[in-house]
């Protein structure tokens, strides 16, 4: 029997077929559901913590930080409901080609809302200017739109990794910030230990995205399991983001004086 398929190649299976496949991988369904748990818990727990933050810079890095779990948290059930879940056929040249990979593809367009929230987050800690800041979030757009079409583009295996090779470019616009540009506001702004410390560990972390695509199912399919390639992803994204929304919220809370002085972007919130 041959599966139909639509424009994307995206291979037609209802979603009870998508479910049954993901509750019967432990490995994978596990993966899910431990991150629904810790963004729940983050989301209830960094509402706690910015309970008492009022001034305008604080107070809206306290809001990027508080839907980042929230976003989370739609993902997930997105991933666990098989709404955001597909199969693709492997082109010619891929180590699995003709075979079907299963595809989480609300995965990208997750971390297209998650990860600018992120930037976001860090461009006000280290009270960038409104350009920068702007430049930066549209490239991160860019770098997960990117990674989707890689991930979902079946014609072509060389397709594939010339859509990764832009992805990655992107991400060296957002590295660049990153490592070379925001940290000089930062100091500026008085925030450049805490800074320092969070840019470390998303670039980091972030880096490990694109490494787990490459031997993934999705790339070389060095690993083939899409369970274990799955926990890679939770366990970079609870790191990446409820870890980092925690110490980050902590410190601002404490000095929120501090956050407070604006020159950048926190002058449109502090006006």
């Amino acid at each position: 029997m041959i599966n139909p398929t639509d424009s994307l190649g995206v291979l037609l299976q209802t979603q009870g077929e998508v479910v049954s496949q993901i509750q019967n991988d432990v490995l994978l369904s596990s993966s899910l559901w431990v991150n629904i748990a810790l963004a729940g818990f983050a989301a209830l727990l960094f509402a706690y913590m910015g309970r008492n933050v009022s001034a305008g810079r604080p107070r809206l890095i306290w809001a990027a930080t508080l839907m980042i779990p929230l976003v989370s948290i739609s993902s997930y059930l997105g991933l666990l409901s098989g709404l955001t879940v597909g199969f693709v056929e492997m082109p010619a040249g891929h180590a699995l080609a003709g075979e079907e990979v299963m595809s989480q593809w609300g995965r990208y367009l997750t971390w297209a809302l998650s990860t600018p929230l992120i930037l976001l987050a860090l461009g006000l800690l280290a009270d960038v200017d409104a350009g920068s800041l702007f430049a930066v979030i549209a490239a991160d757009v860019g770098m997960c739109l990117t990674g989707l079409a890689a991930a979902l583009v079946t014609s072509s295996y060389l397709s594939r990794w010339l859509f990764y090779a832009i992805s990655c470019a992107f991400f060296v616009v957002v590295l660049y910030a990153l490592l070379v540009e925001w940290p000089q506001s930062a100091a500026s702004a008085g925030t450049g230990d805490i800074f320092g410390t969070l840019r470390a560990l998303t670039v980091v972390l972030w880096l490990g995205y694109p490494i787990i695509w490459a031997v993934g199912v999705e790339g070389f399919a060095l690993v083939q399991s899409v369970g274990l390639t799955s926990w890679g992803y939770s366990a970079l994204d609870v790191l990446a983001k409820y870890v980092f929304s925690f110490l980050l919220l902590r410190w601002v809370a404490a000095n929120e004086s501090t956050v407070s002085v604006s020159g950048g972007v926190g002058a449109f919130a502090d006006d």
